[in-house]
């Protein structure tokens, strides 16, 4: 009975890398459980903490603006202030990026650094080459520094694109902390409802593969652009 049970949990286990089945010794659980759970702990620290290499932006070509957060702490404190372009910013986009254009790519650490320099490399170009090959025009694309997923409203205000996809770091948990999602929304602007747009989550290497993630945001994009919507009232 006993192995039969432990064969059970074995199986249960394969299904999810969620803590279950966490073994104890006593009262105490086993010190390579408590070890792998700090590690993870750890890598989410330094995934909320971390810095995007401006290597790796430099490589993209992709021109960093700021939010009004001034800081991690602040960022992280004043959820808001993320959602909000600097006043720099505004005139930086209004200077460097052509408007109007079918689809407006944006990159931001978020809640997870790691996020992105685990996984854009891969998603940024064969997110290009998907929308390529649906024949729409691409703006010019950028970086947020501390954004929230708001701050497409901000950018959609100054920008004009038909529709935006923001590549954002998510909040990471014990699980991964390299996760990034994918938000979209068709014209975006100042009032747009959280229910106007939509999210692919869990982009990384132990979720949705990136490069599948990014030929299926080509392909939300597109169906957006052509009903002329997005959110719930999109019909995949």
């Amino acid at each position: 009975m006993k192995n039969e049970k432990e064969q059970l949990l074995a199986r249960l286990k394969g299904f999810t890398p969620a803590r279950i089945g966490v073994g104890r010794t006593g009262t105490r659980p086993l010190t390579s459980d408590v070890l792998a759970f700090r590690t993870d702990h750890a890598a989410a620290v330094d995934a909320v903490y971390g810095e995007v290499d401006y290597k790796l932006l430099e490589d993209l070509e992709l021109f960093s603006i700021d939010t009004k957060s001034t800081s991690k702490e602040h960022y992280l404190k004043f959820p808001d202030q993320g959602r909000l372009l600097s006043e720099l910013a505004k005139e930086q986009l209004k200077r460097n990026c052509r408007k109007q254009p079918d689809v407006q790519i944006v990159v931001s650490d978020g809640l997870s650094a790691n996020a992105i320099e685990a996984n854009i490399r891969d998603v940024y170009p064969a997110l290009v080459d998907s929308l390529d090959s649906y024949d729409l025009s691409v703006g010019t694309s950028f970086f947020v520094k501390g954004g929230r997923v708001a701050c497409m409203d901000d950018i959609g205000d100054i920008l004009a694109p038909k529709t935006l996809v923001l590549l954002i770091g998510e909040r990471p948990g014990l699980v991964s902390a390299e996760s990034m999602s994918a938000y979209m929304c068709y014209q975006p602007q100042k009032g747009k409802k959280e229910s106007d747009r939509m999210v692919i989550s869990n982009i990384h290497r132990g979720g949705t593969p990136p490069l599948e993630a990014a030929a299926h945001i080509g392909t939300i994009i597109y169906q957006m652009i052509q009903q002329q919507t997005s959110g719930v009232h999109l019909v995949i």
